[in-house]
């Protein structure tokens, strides 16, 4: 295998790609996977660019002996021109010498002729007196004319010669410049296709990324009803004041897993226990108040067939605690049937999962008596115009009605005036930690969600360095659940960051996090935050939010 050969084959490896779709679902299985997915790229990127080096050195030495022989051969052809240059000259000169030597030889046996003969020449030169003389002078005249036709034939030698030479160079330089200009395309060519192998793996690495801050930043879309929710001692704010290490950090989402459209289950949950009725309730979440239609007859539910609209499917709608207000639970029981009854006017088939709403035949074989009233209460009321989309918890801000607290407005104390927080949300203002939304997900091995210094730091370095351009080595330290090849916490410091924080402040906005501002100096964009906190963190540390950012940093 030749050194070109051997270079351009190290410079593009072969990546095998593992499959994460089948895990897609489980989003961290998911993110794990595309983690393995990022190591590998970032190896292969890396042999790669290492392999590809000597190659460019290659071709940067060859460019130089390219320059050295171009200038030679510049020289050369200037040369050579110059020659031609002389040959058209010489030839004029050369036909020109070779006119007057045919004259002077016309002429010469023109007297002869015109004498009489030789020997009557000779005979009058005799008599008079100037034989002698007169052969002399004709044998200098020869002389000269075999000097001359002597230097003739020599130079049509040269002249020939001179001509062949040029022509030998034209040729040579010709064909080496042709090798040359050959082989040097040659190296470019595997440079720029190693360059783009690099450039490919360093988009799918970025894609990658991407997919992993998508997988920790959360797409399912959770209502309170779907799962046995617990509060998480370590993840609020009450645990935080009162267990964490003096100096300790921790990030604290408001809302999570969210859309942010449409009803606030809690907020209902809230608003409902301060003494809003059900139609008030829809009016500050949808704008409207119910009116009522002809909603018997049956809907198509997935996996069930035909279900009773008004009975056996909306008893079985799993979206909310019977134990909660009535006038919440007929606010949902009007939310629902609303986003229902376009399925079932339209004819299509409504799936059962957090995708359209979630349906239980347990619970529509045995309704809580509580649900079912609110379900009898609310028959046949919709509200028109609108697609009601409802969610557990939105942080205190919706962008289908805007700030969802006591007075509408936000400020700087807005989150404790938020009706999720009157709701008792335990995702309106908390600290995720585990893997997934439940309190009972893994940990990988981080017991809270608590930062030291030296881990925030860490943390705030991580989105200097992907804000002053991404890095595939920065992911999570705790490599025995994510995998890779991450920077150790001096790598990334070293990378031009904060040697350790001494103050942070927040900034919000409506409804998202307009700046953190670390040591009163280093400014980061909500977003940009983020994307470093979701990267970097330890464990499973999270703002699991999707196409914003809404948190603060707490701090003890």
């Amino acid at each position: 295998m030749g050194l070109s050969t051997l270079v351009v084959w190290l410079a593009r490896p072969v990546v095998a790609q593992e499959n994460c779709e089948a895990v897609r679902n489980n989003s961290g299985d998911y993110a794990n996977c595309l983690e393995r997915q990022i190591d590998d790229l970032a190896k292969a990127l890396e042999l790669s660019k290492a392999a590809t080096a000597p190659l460019e050195s290659e071709v940067k030495k060859l460019e130089g002996q390219i320059a050295s022989i171009q200038r030679q051969i510049t020289a050369a052809e200037q040369r050579t021109e110059d020659l031609a240059g002389t040959i058209g000259k010489r030839e004029k000169d050369l036909a020109t010498q070779y006119l007057l030597l045919s004259e002077k030889t016309r002429e010469h046996y023109k007297r002869l002729r015109n004498s009489g003969g030789l020997v009557e020449w000779l005979l009058r030169s005799q008599k008079e007196g100037g034989l002698q003389q007169e052969l002399g002078y004709r044998e200098v005249t020869v002389n000269q004319d075999r000097v001359l036709i002597s230097s003739l034939a020599d130079e049509i030698t040269q002249l020939e010669k001179d001509k062949a030479e040029v022509e030998a160079s034209r040729k040579s330089l010709s064909g080496l410049q042709a090798s040359l200009d050959k082989q040097a395309d040659f190296f470019r060519g595997e440079v720029a296709g190693a360059r783009a192998y690099q450039s490919d793996l360093a988009g799918k690495i970025s894609a990658l990324q991407e997919s992993i801050l998508s997988a920790r930043s959360g797409s399912f879309i959770a209502s309170v009803g779907d799962s046995a929710l617990a509060d998480d001692y370590n993840a609020s704010i009450v645990g935080f004041r009162e267990s964490a290490p003096a100096g300790s950090f921790a990030v604290f989402s408001f809302g999570a897993y969210t859309h942010r459209k449409g009803m606030s289950q809690y907020g209902a949950r809230g608003r409902a226990e301060n003494g809003q009725s059900a139609n008030a309730i829809l009016k500050a979440y949808y704008g409207r108040e119910p009116v009522t239609k002809d909603t018997g007859g049956t809907i198509n539910v997935a996996g069930y067939g035909a279900l009773d609209f008004e009975t056996t499917y909306l008893w079985g709608i799993a979206e909310m605690p019977s134990s909660w207000h009535i006038e919440a639970l007929k606010a949902q029981a009007i939310a629902a049937r609303t986003y229902a009854y376009r399925y079932k006017i339209e004819g299509r088939q409504i799936c059962t999962t957090e995708s359209c709403q979630v349906f239980r035949k347990s619970k529509s074989d045995n309704p809580p008596a509580e649900w079912k009233a609110a379900v009898e209460a609310t028959r046949g009321q919709v509200l028109e115009d609108v697609v009601t989309f409802y969610s557990s918890s939105a942080g205190g801000y919706l962008t289908t009605m805007g700030w969802d607290t006591t007075d509408g407005g936000g400020g700087s104390s807005f989150f404790d005036k938020t009706w999720e927080k009157a709701g008792g949300s335990p995702w309106a203002y908390k600290a995720w930690y585990r893997q997934g939304y439940t309190s009972s997900g893994a940990t990988c091995g981080k017991s809270n969600p608590w930062l030291s210094n030296e881990e925030f730091t860490d943390v705030i370095n991580a989105a200097i360095v992907i804000k002053n351009g991404s890095d595939d080595r920065v992911t999570p330290t705790t490599t025995s659940c994510w995998g890779g090849n991450p920077y150790s916490y001096e790598e990334m410091r070293s990378k031009g960051g904060v040697s350790s924080v001494s103050s942070v402040s927040v900034i919000q906005g409506n409804g998202s996090t307009n700046e953190v501002v670390i040591n009163g100096s280093v400014h980061l964009s909500g977003e940009e935050f983020k994307k470093g906190f979701n990267l970097r963190a330890p464990g499973y540390l999270m703002i699991p939010q999707k196409g914003f950012a809404f948190f603060n940093i707490e701090t003890k």
